[in-house]
């Protein structure tokens, strides 16, 4: 019987040849798994960068960086746009130290070259000008690839990463990391806005808790106790700090003092103001307004004397401003039950005759302050009775508005006012059923958005 003949040099030989396949693949799997391994550990760095990072400045000098790491390319540079439309190299990272200096050099020069004029094109509409820019710095063989960074859809800079291996190629697979890097990019400069934005509204937000307090304590903090009569009041501003503006001022507490007189010969102002407006303008006018009117309420002239002069003295400010005031000026005299007034175009307050069960309203002819210089003011006076009721207002309460668009409306409130004068207990009650029928009125899911005064005198 023959024999085959044994080769074990050939069976060795095919089984190593069988074997190397194996091997490079398996390796092969390896590094690309420690590749991407590498570039999640890259990607999960920068994201808790973006978490962690107080400061902007400190993140953005992670970008170029992580941008060349995740691509393996040689370089990359962060273009940001300044606020006059010249874009500017913001950020460097290159491998080669020894060549970083003079890629710098190449890429704030060629950024120099590029302005954005005001209502332009962003560079993506045309595309390649900074390519080309850096090209002729850089040399033309250089691997460029670009994204633009959009904050809010908006074009706030550019990401470029470089190479200058020959051999480099930009993948689809490198070009969505470097656009996952600038979308990282735009996230944080947007948190870093609105984190400024944050602290300038907290800056506002004390400012305007400021404001508001000042003008609580500048708002009387309880009625008077003036000899047979009672007063109530509330002020309710549609934000923090209001225009609306109520005061009680003893007009002649100096002669009393002097004269040893009884406190039914002291005469009290009774005062109800609106300045066009809300808000911090609307209050700071208030403020100013209160200042002037307790001056000349001392030099006792008359009610239309008053308003005169207050309109001479603000005029020039209110001018300025563009705004205006509107104001009701009233004197009590305890001892007579006499009420003097003045209107200066502000709503007539309502007088509820006890007697009759009826409410007519107190009215004289005026101007807005600060409209004219030499606007004229009347004088008014009547005869108030035991039980009879003025009630003092803004239009924030007759033109409150419910959720349909319907406002309350005077007829509605003088409507109202006689219902609560026939059944309430006192002035404070007056105000509060009043009050409670004009938020019935607007609905618990709608805020009303004028301020809102009432001021009640009551005749016992």
């Amino acid at each position: 019987m023959s024999q085959v003949p044994y080769h074990p040099t050939e069976s060795n030989s095919s089984a190593a040849t069988d074997v190397t396949p194996v091997v490079a693949l398996k390796e092969l799997v390896a590094r690309l798994n420690r590749e991407q391994n590498k570039i999640q550990d890259l990607l999960s760095s920068l994201g808790f960068a973006l978490r962690s990072f107080n400061n902007l400045n400190q993140f953005l000098e992670l970008i170029p960086l992580m941008a060349t790491r995740v691509t393996d390319a040689d370089g990359s540079a962060l273009f940001l746009y300044k606020p006059n439309g010249q874009i500017r190299l913001e950020q460097l990272h290159w491998q080669d130290s020894q060549q970083r200096k003079n890629i710098r050099k190449a890429l704030e020069t060629a950024s120099s070259q590029i302005t954005l004029l005001p209502n332009s094109a962003p560079l993506t509409a045309t595309t390649g000008i900074l390519d080309d820019e850096m090209h002729r710095y850089l040399g033309p063989d250089v691997q460029i690839f670009g994204t633009a960074i959009l904050v809010k859809h908006t074009e706030r800079g550019w990401l470029y990463v470089l190479s200058r291996d020959p051999e480099y190629s930009w993948t689809e697979t490198r070009q969505k990391l470097v656009r996952l890097v600038a979308d990282q990019t735009a996230v944080a400069i947007e948190n870093d806005e609105l984190a400024v934005e944050l602290r300038k509204k907290e800056r506002l937000d004390q400012e305007l808790e400021i404001g508001a307090e000042i003008q609580r304590r500048l708002l009387p903090r309880q009625c008077p106790n003036i000899p047979g009569a009672v007063l109530a009041a509330r002020c309710k501003p549609a934000n923090r700090v209001g225009g609306d503006y109520y005061d009680f001022i003893p007009t002649n507490n100096n002669q009393l003092k002097l004269n040893n007189s009884s406190a039914e010969d002291a005469r009290w102002a009774l005062v109800i103001g609106d300045v066009m407006g809300k808000g911090v303008p609307a209050g700071l006018i208030m403020t100013m307004l209160r200042g002037m009117l307790r001056g000349e309420v001392l030099h006792g002239n008359s009610a239309a004397g008053i308003l005169q002069n207050l309109n001479r003295v603000m005029y020039a400010d209110l001018e300025n401003s563009h705004r205006f005031v509107t104001m009701f000026y009233s004197e009590y005299n305890p001892r007579t039950r006499v009420l003097a007034y003045s209107n200066a175009a502000h709503n007539p307050p309502l007088w509820w005759h006890a007697a009759t069960k009826t409410v007519s309203r107190l009215d004289t002819l005026g101007m807005l302050i600060g409209l004219d210089a030499n606007s004229q003011y009347e004088d008014g006076e009547v005869q108030l009775e035991p039980g009879d009721t003025v009630i003092y207002y803004t239009d924030g309460l007759t033109d409150a508005a419910a959720a349909s668009g319907d406002r309350f409306d005077e007829d509605n409130f003088v409507t109202s006012f006689n219902a609560a004068c026939r059944y309430c207990n006192g002035p404070q009650e007056i105000v509060d059923y009043l009050f409670d029928k004009v938020e019935e009125f607007i609905g618990p899911d709608k805020q009303n958005t004028d301020d809102m005064t009432l001021v009640i005198l009551q005749i016992l």
